[in-house]
């Protein structure tokens, strides 16, 4: 009797471990004014010639996320800020051909090995804010579109598996080498009605 509890309790424990590995992560727009001011003053100072600008909030189990996506010189940015309103990371939507060929070749061995029948939705190069990275230094290489050793690559790739197609946040460093897997939860659709 003694191990059936101790059993049960394992299952229970591990189950929760198991779900907490999946973010439930959603994103809404939202209006300037909900936006943090301080990030709206820095994106008018830091960049000029922006179109199409629109903000975001993205919940995430674990925090807060705001993001300002535009459009500048042909490219599609999205800038994501904290919720004080401090830049964290700048992302510019790539294609393949902007990916050195020996780290993409790096990137689709993992995806043949780890997902099966993968495609590749969207690519992004990521550029980091960290300690010995500043937000100007930062926000320089981005809009400059420099391929450096501290930049990700952000790949969303749906693959199938047991329970039908998914949708993966996959992250590479810049020589190819994995970092992370996330496995990202569907639209929510509520707003459609049948």
């Amino acid at each position: 009797m003694k191990y059936n509890h101790t059993i049960l309790l394992i299952l229970l424990f591990g189950g929760i471990v198991c779900y907490a590995q999946n973010k439930s992560e959603r994103e809404y727009r939202i209006k300037k004014s909900e936006f943090p001011t301080n990030a709206i003053e820095f994106i008018k100072d830091e960049i000029v010639g922006a179109k199409k600008l629109r903000f975001y909030k993205e919940l995430d189990s674990t925090k807060i996320i705001r993001k300002a996506r535009l459009k500048k010189d042909k490219l599609y940015y999205c800038l994501e800020f904290d919720a004080s309103g401090t830049l964290k990371d700048v992302e510019v939507v790539i294609t393949r051909v902007d990916i050195p060929n020996d780290s993409f070749s790096e990137i689709q061995a993992y995806l043949e090995k780890n997902i099966n029948n993968h495609k590749i939705r969207r690519i992004s190069q990521q550029y980091l804010v960290t300690e010995e990275i500043s937000i100007e230094t930062t926000v320089k290489n981005a809009f400059q579109n420099l391929i450096l050793p501290s930049i990700n690559y952000e790949l969303i790739v749906s693959g199938s598996s047991d329970k039908g197609r998914r949708e993966y946040e996959v992250l590479f460093d810049y020589k190819g080498s994995f970092k992370s897997l996330r496995k990202l939860v569907a639209p929510n659709y509520d707003h459609v009605l049948y």
